[in-house]
């Protein structure tokens, strides 16, 4: 059953059995307007508060990549932690579940609700609470592929990702190839990037479906469907909020212990309602 994207979801606590298998069909569902009017401009404030400096968060503990206008994926930098200036052009920081706007929004029952068919009983992690950016007229192509971690004994199985701007062709809105999740296509490679020629064939049969939002709208990702990105021909930046959720169950493949230093997000151990994390 597919929602109204007209109407606002916010409150929505749970999905219904015709929604889930929608999701299990295609590997994603449109959630809707999750986030009203008040709610949206909170986030596009605080994140921008983050990426000025002006926010009173422990930014050490941020992972934060500038966008340096390499329109090639392969010249886009490294990820550290830190502060790395005053400026609207950071293409991703990633730890904003020590944030608690973020991690009140992250926290919402539809979300757990999702989780917890997905991952039964078992505790939830945050493996990364991420702001993506594309700068008007900034960004990189992000090439084909399948969102997974071979350093893990299992794969995170969903992600929210959530419009903090309208997401349109204009200005590299997501792309994906609908059922695409059923299987990995390039299983050896530690983050799912297909090969060309693995592209290649991909894109041959394919139906490519952009994900057009509005801002305040998300949607349900299986982490194994297939996405792309352009850069941002536009003047709108094109602002978003991703969220991956891991069985709290998931060892490292190496040597079968626990994953440290993510946050329990839902089930046991999880972070309460006041968590705070600031300098």
């Amino acid at each position: 059953m597919p929602i109204d994207k007209t109407k606002s979801t916010q409150s929505m606590p749970a999905l219904t059995e015709g929604q889930w298998q929608e999701f299990q069909d295609k590997g994603y569902l449109r959630l809707g307007r999750i986030l009203n009017g008040d709610e949206l401009r909170a986030q596009q404030q605080r994140i921008d508060d983050i990426m000025l400096g002006k926010a009173n968060v422990d930014y050490e503990r941020l992972i934060m990549q500038l966008d340096r206008g390499a329109s090639s994926y392969a010249n886009v930098g490294e990820q550290t932690t830190g502060f790395k200036g005053a400026t609207l052009d950071y293409r991703k920081i990633q730890g904003l579940d020590l944030d608690p706007l973020f991690l009140s929004y992250l926290q919402r029952p539809l979300f757990k609700n999702i989780c917890e068919r997905t991952y039964g009983e078992n505790p939830v992690l945050c493996l990364r609470a991420m702001f993506m950016n594309k700068p008007a007229h900034r960004g990189s192509v992000l090439p084909w592929h399948q969102d997974r971690w071979t350093t893990f004994d299992r794969d995170p199985q969903i992600t929210v990702w959530t419009a903090l701007d309208p997401a349109t062709t204009e200005n590299g809105c997501v792309h994906i190839i609908e059922g695409s999740h059923r299987k990995l296509i390039n299983p050896d490679h530690p983050s799912g990037f297909l090969t060309e020629k693995q592209i290649e064939e991909v894109e041959k049969d394919a139906v490519v479906v952009p994900l057009i939002l509005e801002a305040g709208e998300a949607i349900l990702l299986h982490n194994w469907l297939l996405h792309t990105s352009d850069v941002n021909h536009s003047d709108i930046p094109r602002r978003a909020f991703s969220v991956c959720y891991m069985d709290g169950e998931t060892r490292i493949a190496e040597n079968g212990q626990p994953v440290d230093g993510l946050q329990a997000v839902f089930g046991k151990g999880s972070i309460g309602p006041n968590y705070q994390n600031t300098t």
